[in-house]
């Protein structure tokens, strides 16, 4: 139909959200899921009133300034919004969006599974099951790590660190957070609050990283944190690779300062650290936290939210810039 607004979709998604953007828009969509270059990209833009994109595609301030003048507004498939020059975006005049709230339970559901898996040793556990070496049950072999009644320390209690500190109540854990402010007492369910991060770190048999990537957190865990943790302690990131400091934390793991850790995510996506996968103490995931069918196809509509609202001449609720 005529004068639909024109949507650039630079990824595959689901197949329910694709339904609702055609069905809405005049949408270009990318069913071959092939990465588009910044050239590549800015030319398919040619023409588009809104982009639809994932932190795949990088919004610096060059391509921001690029942009051409008919694309309005831009929705990011992810919470986190580190790709995008926010500053640039309000100079150049477009509006940008996230999605929020709806990838909450399965991120920290992800969190308690690389917990789990790297204090049992899964990793171990399958390849030696998978190779056919188990022979029986042995009373001091593949011996892990007790979670039930240990001690949780958080970085960043905000609603995916809030949902994980639920998940380990579950397991008896006493739980112990760093945030930039106390939470209510009704939020904070019993948590122990340290405002000096430091002092946390000491009680921390397991550390679960939920912070936002900002200058003030990239390589927050660093060597001299990491020092402050107890010998054997476990390391759980699924926040974004560069708030920890991944060589300060391979040479934790392999000197045996830090007992295992459970990743998620790394510094330089999709690339991942050749000592990191040779070692049997960590548990590694490829950027899962939200990769459940409900939870991607709660972004997308979260996308065609604000895309929604934006042409309706309305305030997009996730704005960002």
């Amino acid at each position: 139909m005529p004068n639909k607004p024109k949507v650039l979709v630079t990824r595959l998604l689901p197949p329910e959200v694709e339904a609702r953007l055609q069905r809405d828009y005049d949408v270009e969509l990318n069913p071959t899921d092939q990465l588009y270059d910044t050239e590549t990209l800015l030319a398919k833009a040619e023409g588009a009133d809104a982009l639809l994109i994932l932190p795949s595609e990088s919004m610096s301030a060059e391509v921001i300034q690029r942009l051409p003048e008919s694309v309005k507004i831009v929705a990011t498939f992810s919470v986190g919004f580190e790709h995008i020059d926010r500053e640039a975006a309000k100079q150049r005049g477009v509006i940008f969006s996230n999605t929020p709230e709806v990838l909450n339970d399965c991120t920290a559901d992800i969190a308690m599974m690389l917990l789990l898996a790297t204090a049992r040793r899964g990793h171990e556990c399958e390849a030696v099951l998978r190779a056919g070496g188990w022979t029986g049950m042995a009373p001091t072999w593949m011996l892990g790590t007790k979670v039930t009644g240990r001690r949780l320390g958080i970085v960043g209690m905000g609603r995916i660190g809030q949902a994980t500190a639920k998940r380990a109540r579950g397991f008896d854990m006493e739980i112990h957070y760093h945030n930039r402010t106390r939470l209510p007492a009704d939020l904070e369910q019993g948590a122990i609050y340290h405002a000096n991060a430091n002092e946390m770190l000491p009680v921390c048999d397991f550390l679960s990283m939920h912070c936002p990537l900002s200058a003030e957190t990239k390589h927050w865990l660093n060597a001299e944190r990491i020092a402050r943790l107890p010998d054997g302690a476990i390391v759980v990131n699924t926040a974004r690779g560069p708030v920890i400091d991944e060589a300060a934390l391979i040479a934790a793991l392999q000197s045996g300062k830090l007992g295992g850790a459970g990743l998620d995510v790394f510094e330089r996506e999709p690339q991942v650290p050749a000592e990191l996968i040779a070692m049997k103490n960590v548990f590694l995931m490829p950027h899962m936290g939200s990769a459940t069918l409900e939870t991607r196809n709660a972004m997308g509509f979260r996308c065609c939210d604000n895309i929604d609202a934006y042409f309706a001449g309305q305030e997009p609720p996730n704005r960002i810039t």
